[in-house]
């Protein structure tokens, strides 16, 4: 299984064999795309997009949907602002070198191009369900945008969504959870799986109107509050801050001091983990999050489109970034700490940290005693609100492949999930946990390529319509009306 799982991750990410990866190539493609045909409208309409924001829930109140333009975004970035921000920009830095945060920084910023396409997409060509529910996403502007012919383009995007949910959305989380609570506080990763499913359970089984209440007030605390315990680390080690942005730099483009020069396969394997971490953190051309902005009270697909992009630079640009610096200025990555290849997967030496343990280390470097608690508790709680957003994710897909029967017995396969996902993957101790970890976010990042292929390809075939809407919001915005 798991010499299957790196294969298929070669084909979608890239390997020595496959030096241009076709999904890499189309996500950055795309998004760069869409920003050149959108005026690079997405970037300098930031301000604008938190304005709107402001204003969706009372200018929207009244319009068809099923929870506020706030909300919608909340639930988004509950499943977006989670462990690939803590252990996911960890694992990056630690594989593929500080240059993965360059190349974090460049999906984020095309990728706000991608993720508001799909936010007009959403709410243009979104349903109602049998039970009154507003159904969105992929799968629905591809059969009602692309026609009756492309039908099957969207179960294959459900088909690989659900697969997606299940392994990025709750047993990824739960395991980091799991992991992270264990190694600061000794508690068993079955105890932390029953905790995470009686606390899904209480949210997820209330649909979508419960699981963005629950978001819309744990996101904003629980990221301001990571962002200030952050910005107290980075402020210890400013001195260290200029060198941090010249290794991200540098290395992005293959050059490592330590060999004195250029580096071939640093560039590639900086790029491949800096994408692949950034597209699992933000999930800009993934697909996801238009589920959750299909949802809004909002008919203007538009205005919609301006406030879901906001989701990629909040997770990217400002939430990864002070991960990324905590990290890179606590200089606890060693040089003998540089990863190498066994049987086609990528591994580090014994004893080296990567992922949660690695960014816990960071914070208690400069926060001794304190540090790890920051993370851990930041870690459990984004994680948790991930699970969450994904399970709506999941749910939707199932729904689009077997109607809304499926919606119970899919909520109760999550919860199942989400223990087994905390509980079995830790079996050993010590360099066998790191194994197990690695091998799951391999997983991670093969499931979420294979989702984003074709909601790609639906964001190039429905492009003029988006460019089309777009200008015509906003010639009524200048003229007033």
């Amino acid at each position: 299984m798991q010499d299957y799982i790196a294969f298929v991750n070669s084909l979608v990410w890239g390997s020595d064999s496959v030096p241009y990866p076709p999904v890499l190539l189309l996500l950055l493609g795309t998004g760069l795309y869409l920003t050149v045909r959108l005026g690079f409208m997405p970037i300098a309409k930031i301000p604008y997009g938190f304005s709107q924001l402001v204003q969706g829930r009372r200018r929207h109140a009244a319009e068809d949907g099923d929870v506020s333009p706030f909300g919608a975004l909340m639930t988004a970035l509950s499943s977006t602002i989670g462990t690939g921000n803590i252990a996911g920009v960890a694992v990056a830095i630690a594989i593929g070198g500080p240059g993965a945060v360059f190349w974090m920084w460049v999906t984020a910023l095309v990728g706000m191009a991608s993720k508001y396409a799909e936010g007009v997409l959403a709410v243009k060509f979104r349903e109602i369900d049998a039970d009154g529910r507003h159904v969105g996403g992929p799968m629905y502007y591809i059969k009602n945008g692309m026609g009756p012919k492309w039908v099957w383009l969207g179960g294959l995007f459900a088909a690989f969504g659900v697969l997606a949910a299940w392994g990025t959305g709750a047993s990824i989380q739960a395991n980091s959870i799991a992991d992270a609570v264990n190694q600061t506080y000794s508690v068993a990763p079955w105890i932390s799986g029953l905790v995470l499913a009686a606390g899904a359970a209480a949210v997820i089984l209330g649909g979508i109107k419960r699981i963005a209440n629950v978001a819309s007030g744990l996101v904003p605390t629980m990221a301001a509050a990571y962002l200030i315990a952050g910005l107290v680390v980075i402020g210890l080690n400013i001195e260290a801050v200029p060198a941090a942005f010249g290794s991200i730099v540098s290395n992005a483009f293959g050059f490592d001091a330590a060999k004195g020069g250029f580096v071939g396969g640093l560039l590639l394997l900086a790029m491949q983990k800096g994408v692949a971490r950034g597209i699992f953190s933000n999930e800009a051309g993934q697909g996801s999050a238009p589920i959750a902005h299909a949802a809004a009270k909002n008919k203007d697909p538009v205005n919609q489109g301006v406030i879901a992009m906001l989701g990629t630079f909040i997770d990217t640009i400002i939430v990864c970034s002070i991960t990324a610096l905590v990290i890179i200025t606590s200089g606890i990555v060693a040089p003998e700490c540089a990863p190498f290849v066994r049987e086609s997967l990528i591994v580090l030496p014994a004893g080296c940290e990567t992922g949660a343990p690695l960014t816990v280390n960071a914070f208690n470097a400069a926060l001794p005693g304190i540090g790890s608690h920051i993370v851990t508790i930041g870690l459990a709680l984004f994680g948790f609100t991930t699970i969450l957003g994904w399970s709506y994710y999941g749910e939707r897909c199932a729904e689009f492949l077997f109607g809304e029967k499926i919606v119970l017995p899919f909520r109760l396969s999550w919860i199942a999930v989400v223990f087994l996902g905390a509980s079995v993957l830790m079996l050993e101790e010590g360099g066998a946990i790191v194994d197990v970890v690695s091998l799951f976010w391999v997983l991670a990042d093969t499931l979420t390529g294979l989702m984003a292929a074709p909601n790609l390809i639906a964001l190039l075939a429905l492009s003029p319509l988006v460019a089309k809407l777009t200008k015509d919001y906003f010639e009524r915005e200048k003229a007033g009306r």
